[in-house]
């Protein structure tokens, strides 16, 4: 079916109170809310987190209950992880595209298709949600029509259309894709961008005894040493072990940079860019006097309550690394550089739409001053270790060779095989630990994968 024309509604908003039957309607704030918010994602490129942070977020989810916000967050997710999918769906159902203005519209049908294509909704509660917020929008009231016939449409389709739609897309943007593939090849970026449709598991750092966690937590250990949860089903405060500070929660990926700077037992070692914690508490729990610097006060608060719960110690500084100097150079310092963060896209789906080429280029100029800054705090002999969660070469491979090509006083320091438990198959032609998405394989996507990661590791030459 083809779905033409719009149900005429009165334009006038005086008139509009005659036939909007939205007041009180159960389930229309947290599609509103979805609405609006993935409105502010791909319109204005704001990121998710902030927009759904219970305290800071925006005013349409904070006042949502908890069920409504989860609710909102896995329509959020969905319709981002399957945009492109979403959109080709839509618009087959369409004799003509919608207006280029149409924004609000489109997110309408975007919220409504996400419930109805992926998610355990009703369709009927799904089309008549949809229908219902249209008609109260003056912006999209008088296409109502249009909202009910493409999204019951949808749903009869669905089982024979959705298969078909799903191979044909990426459901990425073409700059994203272009840029996976320039630099992974056309299978295994097609292995990253399959993955990027998948939730994403929960992996823990455990300070000992994995096997027991992992059967606590109903989950498995990984090569690496993680523990892996492939559906956590309640909050992780609520887990054994939380209160007691056994375990942390951070991606596989994740721990293996702090693992590069090798027995840090006893050495000053410091930890830049250091919120929320993870590495910090790696290196504290691993015998290291740990300086941790981090410029923002939220995150340092952040990073602070993590360690106490831990029973973790370290010096924790607040300042901008591009101005910190210490008294006294490290024997070791890992820099974890913010980035893009196109190695998350399985936990934060909503990077590839929110980030551009431009910002890639602006943030690798960021990191190569920091790192610059980083290199500065390293005892002559010491080590440093430079990482980040982006997929892009220009943040990883890339600034390792402009790095080596401008301070001569360093020299590349290659991870060897059987160095890192786990970590053999993330070593690169150079020794630097390159991981993707697409890492991890197994049969169940919920069991594979892990961040994308780049690390590399260098070692300041001692003056002749």
């Amino acid at each position: 079916m083809v779905v033409s024309g719009a149900q005429r509604r009165p334009s006038n908003p005086r008139s509009r109170t005659a036939w909007d039957d939205s007041a009180g309607t159960p389930g229309l704030a947290a599609r509103r809310a979805a609405a609006r918010l993935l409105a502010a994602v791909i319109d204005k490129k704001t990121p998710l987190d902030g927009l759904t942070d219970d305290e800071h977020g925006h005013p349409d989810y904070r006042a949502l209950e908890p069920r409504d916000r989860g609710l909102v967050r896995a329509i959020l997710a969905t319709a981002l992880r399957f945009r492109m999918t979403i959109s080709a769906l839509i618009e087959s159902r369409l004799d003509r595209p919608l207006p280029a203005n149409a924004t609000a519209l489109a997110h309408i049908l975007h919220v409504g298709a996400a419930q109805i294509l992926f998610l355990d909704i009703p369709d009927s509660a799904a089309v008549n949600l949809a229908v219902v917020h249209a008609k109260a929008d003056p912006r999209t009231e008088r296409f109502s029509g249009l909202v009910n016939g493409v999204l019951r449409e949808l749903a009869r389709r669905k089982d024979r259309a959705l298969p078909a739609a799903l191979a044909g897309s990426t459901d990425a943007p073409a700059w994203f894709v272009e840029r996976l593939r320039a630099a992974y090849g056309p299978e295994q970026s097609r292995a990253i961008l399959a993955l990027h449709r998948a939730e994403a598991p929960t992996d823990f750092t455990v300070r000992s005894e994995p096997e027991r966690w992992a059967e606590a937590f109903g989950g498995f250990v990984l090569p690496t040493g993680s523990v892996r949860v492939p559906h956590l089903d309640r909050a992780v405060t609520e887990l054994p072990g939380f209160a007691d500070g056994q375990w942390w929660v951070q991606d596989a990926a994740a721990a293996l940079p702090a693992r590069m700077l090798g027995d840090v037992a006893g050495r000053r070692v410091a930890d830049l860019c250091a919120a929320p914690g993870g590495k910090t508490a790696q290196l504290a729990a691993a015998g290291a006097a740990v300086t941790a610097v981090e410029a923002s006060a939220n995150r340092i608060r952040r990073l602070s309550s993590n360690l106490e719960r831990l029973g973790l110690a370290a010096e924790i500084v607040e300042a901008d690394l591009t101005k910190y100097a210490p008294a006294t150079l490290f024997d070791a310092v890992l820099l974890d550089a913010p980035c893009s963060s196109t190695g998350t896209v399985r936990r934060h789906p909503d990077v590839p739409w929110t980030k551009s080429p431009d910002d890639i280029a602006k943030l690798a100029a960021v990191q190569a001053r920091l790192l610059s800054r980083a290199a500065d705090m390293v005892a002559p002999g010491g080590v440093l270790v430079f990482s980040n969660c982006s997929l892009d070469p220009a943040e990883g491979e890339d600034m390792v060779a402009a790095f080596l090509a401008e301070r001569t006083d360093f020299s590349r320091d290659p991870v060897r095989a059987g160095e890192i438990a786990g970590a053999d198959a993330f070593i690169n032609a150079a020794g630097e630990i390159r991981t993707t998405p697409a890492g991890l394989a197994a049969d169940d996507p919920s069991h594979a994968g892990l961040d994308g990661f780049f690390a590399a590791r260098f070692r300041r030459i001692p003056p002749a």
